[in-house]
C-alpha cells in the first residue's frame, strides 16, 4: 500500500434504488496512518460511503486504496487492504466456534495452517477473546460479539480499518472497553458514528457527511467545538 495517500475517493456519488442520493460528489483524501472520525446524522451517507472502500457497493467517480483503484478485477485484493467492521456483529460471525470465524479469512487467503492459527491468537489475545475461541458466537454477549467481529478483521491484518458505529447498543462499560480496544489497534482507521464523545477519543481528523457530501474536514477541536456548524448538520 502506498505509504502516503491510503484511501482516496474522487467525485463518489451513489443512489439508491428510490433513487434517493446516498453520496453526492464526495472527494476525500485519507493518509496512512490517519485516524478519521466520519460522522453525520442517521441517513448521511456514512455507511454507504464505508460499503464503497471494498466494493460492496459500486457507484459513480473513482476510488483507490493505496495504489489499487477499486475496480471489479482488484476487489480480491483491495478486500486485503481494507478491513470492514459491520454494525451488528451478527453480520460478520457465522461458524460453530469463534474460532472458526477468526480463521475464516486467514483461511480463504490459502495461508498455511501454522499461519493461520498464528493469526487467529493473535487477533483474539489482542481483543481480550482467547479464553473464548471454541465458544460459539451466538453465546458471547453483545459487547463480546463486537470484539469479535473486529477480531476477524484484525486476523486479515489489513492496513485500513473501518468501523461501522462500533459502539452502538453497548452499555457505558462496553463502550469505554471498545474505546481503549481500538486506541490500541495501530494503522489507518475510518470510524463512522454520530458520537461524538467517540471520534474525541479516537480521532486524528474529523469528517462531516451531511446529505451525502462532505460538510465539513479538519482537526477534532476546530469540528467538535463550532456548535453552530454542528447544529447545521444535525449533530446536536
Amino acid at each position: 500500500m502506498n505509504r502516503g495517500v491510503a484511501v482516496k475517493l474522487a467525485g463518489v456519488s451513489y443512489r439508491y434504488h428510490d433513487g434517493t442520493a446516498g453520496l453526492d460528489g464526495v472527494d476525500l483524501v485519507i493518509g496512512a496512518g490517519e485516524r478519521i472520525g466520519l460522522i453525520g446524522p442517521n441517513g448521511a451517507g456514512k455507511s454507504t460511503l464505508l460499503l464503497h472502500l471494498n466494493g460492496i457497493l459500486r457507484g459513480e467517480g473513482e476510488i483507490t486504496v493505496g495504489d489499487l483503484p477499486v475496480t471489479q478485477a482488484n476487489l480480491p485484493a483491495v478486500r486485503r487492504c481494507v478491513g470492514l467492521v459491520f454494525q451488528n456483529p451478527d453480520d460478520q460471525l457465522f461458524c460453530s466456534t469463534l474460532r472458526d470465524d477468526v480463521a475464516f479469512g486467514p483461511a480463504n487467503l490459502g495461508l498455511p495452517a501454522k499461519e493461520v492459527d498464528r493469526r487467529v491468537a493473535g487477533a483474539l489475545d489482542a481483543v481480550g477473546l482467547s479464553e473464548e475461541r471454541e465458544r460459539n458466537a451466538w453465546h458471547l454477549s453483545f459487547g463480546q460479539k463486537k470484539k469479535a467481529a473486529l477480531a476477524t478483521v484484525l486476523s486479515l491484518t489489513p492496513g485500513v480499518i473501518a468501523l461501522d458505529e462500533p459502539v452502538s447498543n453497548l452499555d457505558p462499560r462496553g463502550r469505554r472497553e471498545m474505546v481503549d480496544l481500538l486506541r490500541s489497534v495501530p494503522g489507518t482507521m475510518i470510524i463512522a458514528t454520530h458520537q461524538l464523545d467517540v471520534v474525541r477519543a479516537l480521532s486524528s481528523r474529523v469528517v462531516i457527511l451531511h446529505e451525502g457530501k462532505v460538510a465539513a474536514d479538519g482537526p477534532p477541536g476546530a469540528i467538535l467545538d463550532d456548535r453552530s456548524l454542528l447544529d447545521r448538520c444535525g449533530l446536536r
